[in-house]
């Protein structure tokens, strides 16, 4: 859901600001150890046996979830139907044009050198170069000092795991050396203990592990809560304490995990439309305006059918649900309820997350060409998108795209409520620059919007929760960042669980093409 409110510009005469922006070159990715199994794992659908006759799969929901599993099932020789329910593609990526040609999107999207499926994708599709990497920094804002910002530089010359120690220690403005001794030794059984480690602390909020492993609190206040919205969107006391280790093994153990870089554009049109262009270019299809109504069973409990809210009915040899979690619950046929395999997505709830564009009518000094972490108690992560994103960008007023989060007390708020809240942190933040009553920059216009449910809340022992792709009954299976892949709730596990559905729907060619030999029946059925 989005709205927006505008003020005419008052333009003011003058030679216009040069502003100078500078992207990275593209980091070696592909020496990773997880970038070239991800590269393997494509090749598999490209490479492996071609069907005698491609499945018709269906497959709902187009968000990246969606539309991987779509790509890597056409890559193998099978038709996918993309049924997506809105006006526009991308799901959690989604993006809208307003009436002045500007772009206002769903959520802050970083692409990270950790997320090998991803970086895989986009060489797939030949569109590497709409990636803008930025320098290997870490940029937080220093609550005590408004205006300021302290920095983790991770040094190109030195290989992982060195690179991240040493910009934890070269940083001497959040951390004091003790507590980076306290902290580097509460890690110590993660880094020896590997994935097994990780995966047991799932059951602990970061804020319960912290206080186990005797790490001080100001590590949380500096730190983690930062982290922690970054990631989920929620506090250290309620997120669980896996995710941090996740995401820190992948930051520390790749030279470039960290290395950050933004889409050069609006993710529907420049990454979105080149997968749709793939999948449609191998036979199969992509349609919008087709939601799920219902989904019809068999008297086995097998799918017959979806029904769409139209009244079309659409029938394949498999279906794929890649939706969120959310909505896959509300959508869920009463048999099915009471099996294990679903029952247990009750404990897995989207987070409310707000996403708020500013467009100023001046250039913002105090700003980098990056993300920038606020520390601020309403706000996330935000970024200058008129400095960071070629298609966004301006050389004479800035575009401050911002994460308002944790959400759950102003998700039902009004937009002018959230955006006067915004203010008073920006004054922080930009204190020479910006006031709580426009005194200084003036808004031009602003767009919210708010997401009620985003990707699942990654609470303690959520993990067990989390399904399989294949699912308990012949031909249906589940794609999204809630099914159970290594990446948690973020883009990189979006598209993995596309490839692990596909991947699922590939292995069980044999099977599906006898019960659709047993049981035929025409595609489509328009009421």
């Amino acid at each position: 859901m989005s709205s927006s409110a505008r003020i005419r510009p008052t333009r003011k005469a003058g030679s216009p600001l040069k502003v100078f922006c500078k992207d990275y070159p593209r980091p070696e990715l592909e020496s990773a150890v997880n970038f070239l199994e991800a590269a393997q794992f494509s090749a598999s659908f490209r490479g492996g046996p071609r069907p005698d006759k491609g499945l018709q799969v269906v497959v709902a929901g187009a968000g990246l979830a969606g539309l991987s599993t779509a790509k890597y099932l056409a890559d193998a020789g099978h038709k996918p139907i993309l049924l997506e329910a809105r006006d526009v593609l991308g799901g959690k990526i989604a993006a809208w044009k307003d009436n002045d040609g500007d772009w206002y999107e769903t959520g802050l999207h970083i692409f990270f050198g950790a997320y090998p499926n991803v970086q895989n994708l986009f060489g797939e599709l030949g569109i590497d170069d709409r990636l803008q990497w930025k320098e290997h920094s870490m940029i937080f804002a220093m609550p005590d000092k408004p205006g300021e910002f302290s920095r983790f530089d991770f040094p190109e010359v030195l290989p992982a795991p060195l690179n991240g120690i040493w910009a934890i220690l070269r940083n001497n403005e959040m951390l004091t050396w003790p507590e980076k001794v306290q902290f580097a030794i509460g890690l110590l059984p993660a880094m020896v203990g590997g994935q097994a480690y990780v995966e047991a602390q799932d059951g602990l909020t970061v804020k319960e592990w912290m206080k186990r492993q005797g790490v001080p609190d100001r590590v949380n206040d500096e730190v983690f809560i930062a982290m922690s919205k970054a990631l989920n969107f929620i506090n250290p006391d309620e997120l669980s304490m896996q995710c941090i280790l996740i995401a820190l093994n992948r930051f520390l153990q790749e030279k470039h995990g960290s290395k950050m870089a933004f889409l050069d554009g609006n993710p529907p049109e420049r990454l979105c439309m080149p997968i749709v262009d793939h999948i449609q270019s191998l036979g199969g299809e992509v349609r919008l305006n087709s939601r799920i109504q219902k989904i019809d069973l068999n008297s086995d409990g097998t799918v017959n059918h979806f029904l769409l809210s139209n009244g079309n009915i659409i029938r394949g040899d498999a279906y794929v649900m890649a939706a969120p979690v959310d909505i896959l619950k509300l959508l869920l046929p009463q048999p099915w309820k009471e099996i294990s395999y679903f029952s247990k997505l009750e404990k897995l709830v989207g987070v409310p997350v707000i996403n708020v564009h500013i467009w100023f009518d001046r250039k913002l000094r105090n700003t980098y060409d990056h993300l920038l972490f606020s520390r601020s108690s309403l706000l996330s992560v935000y970024a200058d998108m008129s400095v960071t994103c070629k298609e966004y960008y301006d050389p004479n007023r800035s575009m401050l795209e911002l994460v308002f989060a944790p959400a759950h007390e102003w998700i039902s708020c009004s937009d002018s409520e959230i955006i006067d809240a915004t203010m008073k942190e920006l004054a922080k933040l930009f204190p020479d620059e910006i006031s709580a009553d426009q005194s200084k920059a003036k808004i031009l216009k602003y767009h919210v919007v708010k997401t009620p449910r985003s990707v699942y809340k990654t609470v303690p022992d959520c993990e067990p929760c989390r399904p399989l792709q294949r699912s308990p009954f012949e031909g249906f299976y589940l794609a999204g960042d809630y099914t159970k892949q290594k990446y948690l709730a973020s883009m990189e596990g979006a598209v993995l669980s596309g490839k692990l559905c596909a991947q699922a729907i590939v292995q069980d060619y044999d099977l599906l093409v006898a019960r659709s030999e047993k049981c035929p029946q025409p595609k489509m059925t328009i009421a």
